[in-house]
């Protein structure tokens, strides 16, 4: 188990988390978690840039702390062109389904879709981000 980690964390198998799956690490009561966890390139991408967009000198080295564990511990994914195909089922899956192809949803799409190429489930806390995908990519909701 990741130092970082708390002891109350449960393993079921293996996953993609997504940033919000890492940031709730630190702060969730339970949450279930692989047992193999990776991470997308672009979670690194969204936690490297969350030291530079707070003005709050502790909030700042919490930040930058977890992306540091975060590159230490766990093997991103890359976006690659398998990634970027699926990137576009998923988009237009979602336009499909009714919702609006947000410029803020990019990233979300982008992680959803390493998880797609690399044939994982993906963990979030934030399940109604994937609404409309579930079936291209598997949706693990954690707590």
């Amino acid at each position: 188990m990741h130092s970082w980690i708390p002891d109350r964390v449960k393993n079921l198998s293996k996953g993609l988390l997504d940033t919000s799956a890492i940031i709730g690490l630190e702060s969730a009561p339970e949450i279930d978690i692989p047992d193999e966890p990776f991470i997308s390139a672009v979670t690194l991408a969204e936690l490297a840039i969350g030291p530079y967009i707070t003005s709050d000198a502790r909030e700042r080295s919490k930040r930058q702390r977890r992306l540091q564990e975060v590159e230490a511990r766990f093997d991103a994914l890359p976006f690659d062109s398998t990634a970027a195909r699926d990137y576009a089922a998923l988009v237009a899956a979602s336009v499909a389904a009714g919702r609006k192809a947000h410029r803020r949803r990019v990233l979300d799409f982008m992680i959803a879709a390493t998880a797609r190429a690399a044939r994982l489930p993906l963990y979030t806390r934030n399940p109604s981000d994937f609404e409309g995908l579930e079936d291209l990519v598997e949706i693990v909701t954690v707590h």
